[in-house]
């Protein structure tokens, strides 16, 4: 009766064993690779794995690696399903132009973070921030609508930019400092300063349309390197995109 949970990124494929497709269900075993690794999953860390009642992921790095992943999966006999982001699941409406076209991940995490508050009894505007590859900063209004998003570079992708187009920019990865005074501090401490800044700037806009400040909850792989120069208080919960997973696999299945 267990549950699959895939979280398939730009760079890596997170995946967690459950107990059962519900939320708040018992955490078994989970695991991460770089995508270029995918082909050993059948023969490594799903070798003996119990056959799952269900797989439920959601996927950004296209097709093709979602057929490398499928052809590890026919060691079982169940087919896994894929998260589209849709006008509405698990309670969220998607206020996107185009529901379809929002990334299946910002949806999944965006449920996850809203089920979190309902679960504490919160009836609040959120704030939703995933730090990876690229960063996105959703909102949220206290009914369950996601009012829009931003996106942005990722740390990595801000310094590759840099170094491409800046003469003698190559320098090891310095630390987040007030004040800089040298190019490595410099480099990483700009790059935590523009996410932080594009953040607090949701965090006003959302205050302000909704009348009240937002619960704010952050996530992703790179989300320890900025939490600490937010100014605004933040929850890290690295299992948001699964515990997202979990609340529309119950649903779906009761269905």
């Amino acid at each position: 009766m267990t549950f699959l949970a895939l979280d398939v990124g730009n760079t890596r494929l997170k995946w967690a064993q459950y107990d059962a497709p519900v939320e708040d269900a018992k955490l078994l075993a989970h695991g991460a690779v770089f995508l270029e690794n995918i082909d050993k999953l059948a023969e490594g860390d799903w070798r003996g794995m119990p056959e799952p009642v269900a797989i439920l992921g959601c996927v950004v790095a296209g097709d093709a690696i979602k057929r490398r992943l499928s052809e590890q999966m026919e060691i079982w006999e169940v087919l896994p399903r894929w998260v589209v982001s849709s006008a509405q699941e698990a309670g969220l409406t998607n206020g996107y132009d185009h529901p379809g076209r929002l990334g299946s991940d910002r949806w999944v995490a965006m449920i996850g973070a809203y089920h979190r508050l309902q679960k504490r009894g919160l009836r609040k505007p959120c704030l939703v921030v995933m730090v990876g590859t690229a960063v996105t900063v959703e909102a949220i209004d206290a009914s369950g609508k996601f009012l829009g998003g931003i996106i942005l570079p990722g740390h990595g992708i801000m310094l590759r930019a840099l170094e491409s187009g800046t003469a003698g920019l190559h320098v090891p990865t310095g630390d987040v400092r007030d004040f800089p005074t040298n190019t490595s501090d410099a480099l990483t401490s700009g790059g935590t300063f523009a996410i932080a800044g594009a953040v607090q700037r949701m965090v006003e806009n959302i205050t302000r349309h909704c009348g009240e400040a937002p619960e704010c909850i952050m996530t992703g792989g790179a989300g320890w390197k900025v939490a600490p120069s937010m100014s605004v208080k933040f929850e890290l919960v690295e299992s948001l995109i699964f515990d997202g997973l979990l609340a529309i696999a119950s649903r779906r299945l009761e269905a």
